[in-house]
């Protein structure tokens, strides 16, 4: 069948979901490792899936029901590691597939977590400061046990941030016994520096994005200065990445967010932008310097380099053809789907995969919890160090395996995240 054929053929079909995208690309790398079926069993399925539903009293003296969500996928390799995020998507499958990609991340990218991810269902642009708050806190309550600084440790994700974080952490640590308190602050990451937050931890997302471009460049002798890109999704990833890439000389053409899509071949100052954004509640619909464009043309803008930082199933069959970038790199979790990805990869258009590209996040969360667990304070430069230097070690671990093997980035850096905990069940045994 020809490729034409085979995108009409799959365009008949209904868009799968993150799920069924995750556990094809886990079983297509389980079968390049001949990974154990025994071990195949178990890395299927998610050890535990917690659901909540809790109330909160609105500003108005309503009181409204939440839905919240905590999946942990598995924990091998040491305690659940995961973000959680405030979208009206959020559901158990959508939770159940992020849990199993942060299974696959920490490990590819050598940390001793495991993967875990959740959230609460809803729009938080709807709610109040003082709502979110009450929110963030009753859910924390509600999942009561089912976190901790040695057990499951939550992070930001979508539509939650540094301020999260703290009220997080508040209000675990305040459910402690008092002499145990201090000790329990690590029971998040993502934290304000002046609350026990990683100076960097901000950026490391962005960064590890910007990092994966760079390091990618710099193996096919490319400067990237020059070089243009569009980013899907202004938030923290979409920001950090296209400032770090706008320093190393690349230019910045289009840009979408949840209200709208721009465009100027002539090049948006990011930090122009930001600022905007500031000024308009978030969004960058009617930035006076670029032009407004359809939200279906955007990956068809002309560009060499597409980051797709918003949310997953982004990049399917129905849009796999009108990408002009050359590259990918994926700043959110799963947004290219299985076809898309397939289209594209027969197009020779490469891919960073999420689990390499948008790992900043996770190390920088890491250095975070060895922070707080040490007592120590680290300053930026050396964070931004030893980063750069985990990433790049990554990055080249899984760009040699997947030339030695002849395999897409993708399915390489599964196969070798894979492998490490393969060898764990090997070396430990299933008890009893």
């Amino acid at each position: 069948m020809t490729l034409v054929a085979e995108i009409k053929e799959t365009k008949k079909q209904p868009v799968r979901g993150m799920m069924d995208n995750v556990m094809e690309q886990f079983n297509s790398a389980a079968d390049k490792i001949h990974l154990h079926p025994n071990i195949r069993k178990i890395l299927s399925i998610t050890n535990n899936e917690i659901v909540v539903n809790f109330p909160v009293k609105m500003d108005n003296g309503d009181v409204e029901i939440f839905r919240g969500y905590r999946v942990q996928h598995n924990n091998a390799l040491g305690p659940y590691k995961g973000g959680l995020r405030y979208h009206p998507t959020v559901d158990i499958d959508a939770a159940r597939a992020l849990a199993m990609w942060m299974t696959w991340k920490t490990s590819l990218a050598g940390l001793p977590y495991g993967g875990g991810k959740g959230g609460i269902q809803l729009d938080p642009t709807k709610y109040s400061q003082s709502e979110l708050e009450r929110i963030t806190r009753r859910f924390t309550f509600a999942l009561a046990d089912n976190i901790g600084p040695e057990h499951d440790i939550p992070a930001p994700d979508v539509n939650t941030n540094s301020q999260t974080m703290a009220w997080m952490a508040d209000t675990y640590m305040s459910t402690r016994p008092p002499a145990e308190r201090t000790a329990n602050q690590h029971v998040v990451t993502g934290k304000p520096a002046g609350s026990g937050g990683l100076e960097g931890r901000d950026r490391a997302t962005g960064y590890g994005v910007f990092l994966s471009i760079k390091f990618w460049a710099e193996k096919k002798d490319m400067c990237l200065t020059g070089k243009k890109f569009i980013v899907q999704g202004f938030g923290n990833v979409g920001y950090w990445a296209a400032h770090f890439l706008e320093k190393e000389g690349a230019v910045l053409v289009a840009v979408q967010d949840a209200f709208g899509s721009i465009e100027n071949q002539q090049g948006i100052m990011v930090e122009d932008l930001l600022d905007y954004t500031k000024a308009s509640k978030g969004s960058i619909v009617d930035y006076p310097r670029a032009t407004h464009i359809k939200k279906s043309d955007f990956f068809a803008t002309n560009c060499d380099i597409c980051i797709p930082a918003a949310l997953g199933n982004q990049i399917t069959s129905e849009n796999a053809l009108q990408i002009n970038a050359t590259l990918i790199a994926e700043g959110a979790n799963g947004p290219t789907n299985v076809e898309g990805e397939k289209i594209l990869l027969e197009r020779g258009v490469s891919i960073i995969p999420d689990i390499l590209c948008n790992s900043g996040g996770v190390v920088g969360s890491y250095y975070e919890w060895l922070q707080n667990r040490n007592g120590e304070l680290w300053q930026l430069d050396e964070v931004m160090v030893k980063l750069e230097k985990k990433l790049r070690e990554s990055f080249n671990k899984v760009h040699d395996y997947s030339e030695e093997e002849n395999l897409d980035m993708r399915t390489a850096a599964y196969c070798l995240a894979i492998k490490r905990i393969e060898r764990a069940y090997i070396e430990r045994g299933i008890f009893p």
